[in-house]
């Protein structure tokens, strides 16, 4: 596959360089570069949300996104018995908005805010600061989700597994090659690996030339997530676009709520691949996890519509046109409704959280 000669961004020279010097690197090496390098990453650098970043997340669309959900949550601690302490986690919080909708949909819980000790894995220095102004209720911040303390968690993850690096393999024959980033003329190009023997399982829903995507990073989290949950009790809602396969090329960079080539600036762009709730199911054992299913339909069967009708009764003008649009927008299946896919995790001896269970 060609690559692509564009002006160099700081990242893009040292990137080379390494490449120069020790050969190829993996997409995973690349996307973890592009976001997070101490000094050029993207997610180190800047606030990337809302209308003067490059995407707008679901939070950012709505309030009522985060209240339902926090409700959801509240009402799965009620089931299981409303364990005191716990933790009440958010990965990738972006901006905080979605936590602190949460917190307020929940404030007339009783008990939930007392036994709450809210904890954010967030690695982003600059989102850090933004989400303490965002959330008045006390926020603990972590670089991994391993440092929160032992206990049950109650945990929310929306936009956040598309994020981690994820490895391409490329089919051929009984062998699989890594898809590896290399330079050529002064360019970023794509190249294969010497054959490998993985991924043995996906051979007969593959054929020839197919692309699989692969997120260690996101199994491990999942696998991590799973054993505390069927350890400690609590549940984990994850909300992201992908679907329940991965199959096919879906690494796409995000800039300025425009597409881009990858190469085109590192560094500067958002980088994203579709997550593969299937690799999410077998690695949360020996937690339970729910049936996939869209954002629109767990929006729903939370209540959202509800919620939007409630609201919109002193809404007039472009507010309630404004209003309305959001809903649409996060529950239609020509929008969010259908792309963006939603999975809980949760106790083998308690109930699915509210909204996913079996129908």
């Amino acid at each position: 596959m060609p690559g692509a000669d564009h002006a160099m961004t700081a990242l893009a020279a040292v990137l080379k360089q390494r490449i120069d010097a020790t050969g190829p690197i993996s997409i995973a090496d690349y996307m973890t570069e592009c976001l997070m390098h101490p000094t050029h990453g993207y997610y180190t650098t800047r606030d990337p949300f809302g209308k003067t970043g490059d995407f707008v997340t679901a939070p950012e669309i709505s309030q009522m996104f985060g209240e339902v959900l926090g409700l959801a949550i509240a009402q799965s601690w009620i089931d299981q018995g409303a364990p005191k302490p716990f933790y009440l986690v958010e990965l990738g919080p972006g901006r905080g908005t979605c936590m602190a909708d949460i917190l307020r949909a929940t404030k007339n819980v009783p008990g939930f805010h007392d036994a709450a000790s809210v904890q954010l894995v967030e690695a982003s220095p600059t989102l850090r600061k933004i989400q303490s102004d965002t959330i008045s209720h006390p926020a603990t911040h972590h670089d991994r989700i391993e440092d929160i303390p032992e206990g049950p968690i109650f945990l929310i993850a929306n936009e956040f597994l598309d994020a981690l690096p994820i490895r391409q393999f490329q089919s051929s024959g009984d062998h699989w090659h890594e898809r590896m980033i290399g330079v050529k003329d002064g360019a970023f190009v794509f190249g294969l690996s010497k054959p490998i023997d993985i991924l043995a399982h996906r051979k007969g829903n593959t054929t020839d030339g197919d692309i699989v995507e692969v997120s260690p990073a996101a199994a491990a989290i999942a696998s991590r997530i799973g054993a505390r949950i069927a350890k400690d009790k609590g549940v984990a809602i994850f909300i992201d676009y992908g679907d329940w396969r991965s199959l096919g090329d879906t690494l796409q960079a995000l800039r300025s709520h425009q597409p881009e080539d990858i190469f085109a600036n590192p560094g500067k762009a958002d980088l994203t691949a579709h997550v593969d709730f299937e690799a999410l199911n077998k690695a949360a054992h020996p937690a339970l996890t729910s049936p996939m299913i869209p954002q629109g339909v767990l929006l729903e069967r939370l209540g959202i519509t509800a919620r939007a009708q409630a609201l919109a009764k002193v809404l007039s003008g472009e507010t309630l046109e404004a209003h309305i649009a959001a809903h649409r927008r996060l529950t239609h299946p020509e929008e969010m409704g259908t792309l963006f896919k939603a999975l809980a995790i949760y106790p083998p001896d308690l109930p699915a959280p509210p909204g996913f269970e079996s129908l």
